[in-house]
């Protein structure tokens, strides 16, 4: 997540710099449960993981949190939250396959 200002970001960078900066802080949120979903991946990639203690599944507490908020449009937002952490690990694999 080192990146420079000049370099595009990827598709969900933001979703993942604001998780792990609520990881840090130990604040369950939306990002960071979405980080922790996908950290089994990012964690292959090289992205640093800060550790926090939340209960498991992360997917239905993230799923809960929305619900709550959204009501029945949880679904459709819970699933593009996670394409957008998809995108960002494919991008971030080819960027990685690119240097």
């Amino acid at each position: 997540m080192n990146r420079n200002k000049n370099e595009a970001s990827l598709p969900g960078e933001e979703l993942v710099a604001q998780g792990l900066a609520d990881l840090l802080r130990n604040q369950v949120t939306d990002c960071s449960l979405l980080v922790l979903i996908a950290s089994p991946r990012l964690k292959g990639l090289g992205v640093e993981i800060p550790s926090m203690e939340v209960p498991r599944p992360y997917e239905h507490q993230l799923y809960a949190r929305l619900a709550e908020r959204l009501g029945t449009a949880a679904h459709s937002h819970y699933n593009g939250l996670i394409r957008r952490i998809v995108s960002y690990a494919h991008a971030l694999e080819q960027e990685q396959g690119r240097k």
